[in-house]
Formats: C-alpha cells, sequence, structure tokens
C-alpha cells in the first residue's frame, strides 16, 4: 500500500492507496483562516498525524505528495496558491516519518492518474489541465510526462492571455489563471450575485443550472437568487468560458493533443460548462488547424486524481 497526500490551496487530502489505484481510505481538511497563515505548520503536523495513524493501519512503503506549484529534489521551490516559497517540505516530514517520500507539481500527479487508469488512458498525446485555486497542467506524450528538465514546467495558469490585466499571486499580471480559474469564476459569481462565501460552489453550480435551464431563481440559506441576476450571471459565465477557451486553443495549437483532460473542482460544474466549452473551442477563429471534434474529457477521478498520481 502508499499513501497518497494532496495539497491544494483550500485543503489537504491523504488517501490510502493500492497497488491498482484505488483509494481504499481517505481523509480531507479545509484550510481556513489561521491554518492557511501558518500553513507550513499545518501541513507538516497533519500529514505526520494522519500518515503515523495509517501506517498502523496498513502496511504502507512509500508516501506521495501532490503540490501545486514548482517542485524540485524535495523542495516546494515556489507555491503561490499556499504561498510557500523555498520550504524543504521532505526533510521536515522525514524528522517523524520513517518512510520514502516524493513530491510532484499536483497537476502533473492528476495527469499520471488519468492517463494510466482514467480518461486519458486510450490516448498517446493529450494536455491536462486542473482548475481549482488556480490552473495547473501537464503534457502527456507517448504515455509519459513532458520532461522539462529541473523544474516541472507546464505552468499554464502563468502563461499571460491578458496584457497588463488582472494582478496575480505570482507577481505578474494577466496570468491565465486570473481569468479561468474555478476560483476566478466563483469569485466574480458571487460578486454580481452580492453574496460571500457562505454561498458553497455547490450552490452556485446549482444556481447557474437554475439559471440556464430553470425558473431563474434559487435559493440558499439565508437568502435567494432572483431572476433579475440572470443576465449578469450568462455574462460571468459566458465570459469565464471564452477565457478558458482562448487558454486552451492556445495549448492544443501548440500540442495538437488527441485530448484535453480537466481536472479540479470544475468536473463539479461538468454539466453546466463543458458542453459550451466544446462549442466555443470550435468557433472558426479559435484554432489554428479547424478540427470537426474536439475531445474534452473531464477527470474519472475527480478532485482524488492528484492523491492516486502521487503514488504512482
Amino acid at each position: 500500500m502508499k499513501i497518497g497526500i494532496d495539497l491544494g490551496g483550500s485543503h489537504i487530502a491523504i488517501g490510502v492507496v493500492d497497488k491498482n489505484g484505488r483509494i481504499i481510505e481517505k481523509f480531507e481538511k479545509r484550510l481556513k483562516g489561521i491554518e492557511k497563515k501558518k500553513i507550513k505548520n499545518t501541513i507538516t503536523s497533519y500529514i505526520i498525524e494522519n500518515v503515523q495513524l495509517l501506517s498502523k493501519k496498513h502496511k504502507i512503503t512509500n508516501i506521495g505528495i501532490a503540490i501545486p506549484g514548482t517542485v524540485s529534489n524535495g523542495i516546494i521551490v515556489k507555491s503561490v496558491n499556499l504561498g510557500i516559497k523555498n520550504f524543504n517540505i521532505v526533510e521536515e516530514l522525514e524528522k517523524e516519518i520513517d518512510l520514502p517520500i516524493q513530491i510532484r507539481n499536483d497537476a502533473k500527479c492528476a495527469a499520471i492518474a488519468e492517463s494510466t487508469y482514467g480518461s486519458l488512458k486510450n490516448y498517446n498525446r493529450s494536455i491536462f489541465l486542473t482548475l481549482g485555486t488556480g490552473i495547473g497542467g501537464a503534457v502527456i506524450i507517448n504515455n509519459s510526462l513532458l520532461d522539462c528538465g529541473d523544474l516541472p514546467g507546464c505552468e499554464f495558469g502563468h502563461m499571460i492571455t491578458e496584457k497588463n490585466g488582472k494582478q496575480c499571486n505570482c507577481g505578474k499580471k494577466g496570468c491565465f489563471e486570473k481569468y479561468a480559474s474555478m476560483k476566478a469564476l466563483k469569485t466574480n459569481l458571487r460578486e454580481v450575485l452580492g453574496v460571500g462565501e457562505e454561498v458553497s460552489g455547490k450552490e452556485l453550480f446549482e444556481i447557474i443550472r437554475n439559471n440556464l435551464f430553470g425558473t431563474g431563481q434559487k435559493s440558499f440559506e439565508g437568502g435567494s437568487i432572483e431572476a433579475k441576476h440572470s443576465e449578469q450571471i450568462e455574462t460571468v459565465v459566458q465570459e469565464f468560458i471564452e477565457s478558458l477557451s482562448i487558454g486552451i486553443a492556445n495549448l492544443i495549437n501548440i500540442f495538437e493533443p488527441e485530448a484535453v483532460g480537466i481536472g479540479g473542482s470544475f468536473v463539479y460544474f461538468e454539466e453546466v460548462l463543458l458542453d459550451r466549452l466544446k462549442k466555443e473551442l470550435l468557433k472558426d477563429n479559435v484554432l489554428f488547424n479547424k478540427r470537426e471534434e474536439i475531445v474534452v474529457k473531464t477527470a474519472i477521478f475527480r478532485n482524488d486524481a492528484g492523491i492516486i498520481g502521487a503514488t504512482i
């Protein structure tokens, strides 16, 4: 058995993975307030506690950790969405854990899982994006990750798609993830609806679905979304789809993949976003080499792809 750990901008998930890539037990923690401010201590203490617990129940051979951002030789070089730089997480964990530990970029982990066991297993060439707090990426060529050398590369979220655009946590302006991450979509929706984070992602999905297919009104704890917001909701969703399609089209034009995989919390919005994205990508002025059809697959393992891929 192996332990896979997925670190996100707002969560930590830890799972025991068997030899067939199946998660047989999992714990997850949402990161809030002071936990985010003391992120290094939060991460290390939670991992150590749960690895020790799981090691008593299962015969664990090694640990893999999926991390958003740049990692190298056991060190988190830079993770803008975790707010961490130059942190030797492996060295810190090895003080309490006597098991081999490897770390890898989270999008690469998810891509490996989906390419090995999931939605991309029937394709030799693919690109994979994780849409969540930010946007991560990976390229699969001949069933192997594109080798970018000492640093992981494929930082799709930080390609510039808007000159002099919104300020990104990385220090640059106009990064792809400021317009096309799920955080960007949820933030923009909450803004036009005049609500805060008390309205969950699940409720936002219901609001979009109801706006597209229902009466235009959705109740949630503490209030309701009236039909008068319908046009604003549609505008936010369409701008998100256009921004996402621009970034993905750029990647398709460069790599000409057989398929595009998308993971992260986008998968929970698939019903209301995926068909619109495909249609946008097939518009005449988007792709350099026009296609009659484009294969876009959501991650079979949903948010568990990082856990599974970290162990491969």
